[in-house]
């Protein structure tokens, strides 16, 4: 197989890979949290500390590598090379399907620690999309497990 058809397959996997990552911003709602009350209430800024929210790890990077290591592998040598090019190439793009993954869905963020008026503080990691200062007043909203902290 050409360099140029194993590298469009591997950007291809890349991008479909990316296209799976769920946001963990504070902007971005799932379907499910659509129309629904959630409980607002207001806090001022404690704290806030810049963090790294890991990449997803789901079987559709291992799954994606594996079947491009294979195609690969397949290419190099004949009869029994063939087979154990496929084997190597298909447990070696797996390895590093999965990496690729969880770098491409990696993604900065932020650990907001906020008090609230009756002197309650709590810390809340998302996604680094909005910029928060100590002092800032903001919103913290909370629906089902999920809490976010917003201007």
């Amino acid at each position: 197989m050409s360099r140029t058809i194993q590298s469009c397959i591997f950007l291809l996997a890349a991008f479909t890979l990316a296209g799976c990552a769920s946001s963990m911003s504070g902007e971005v709602y799932s379907r499910n949290q659509t129309r629904q009350v959630e409980d607002v209430r207001m806090a001022t800024v404690e704290s806030v500390r810049q963090v790294r929210i890991e990449g997803t790890k789901s079987p559709v990077g291992t799954l994606a590598g594996a079947i491009v290591g294979g195609i690969a592998g397949s290419n190099a040598g004949q009869g029994k090379g063939s087979s154990v090019g496929t084997v190597l190439g298909t447990v070696a793009g797996g390895m590093l399907g999965s990496a690729v993954e969880e770098n491409i869905t990696r993604e900065a963020g932020l650990e907001i620690t906020v008090r609230f008026d009756n002197g309650n503080m709590i810390a809340v990691t998302q996604a680094a999309t909005e910029q928060f200062q100590s002092g800032d007043r903001v919103r913290v909203l909370s629906n089902g497990g999920v809490t976010r902290i917003s201007h």
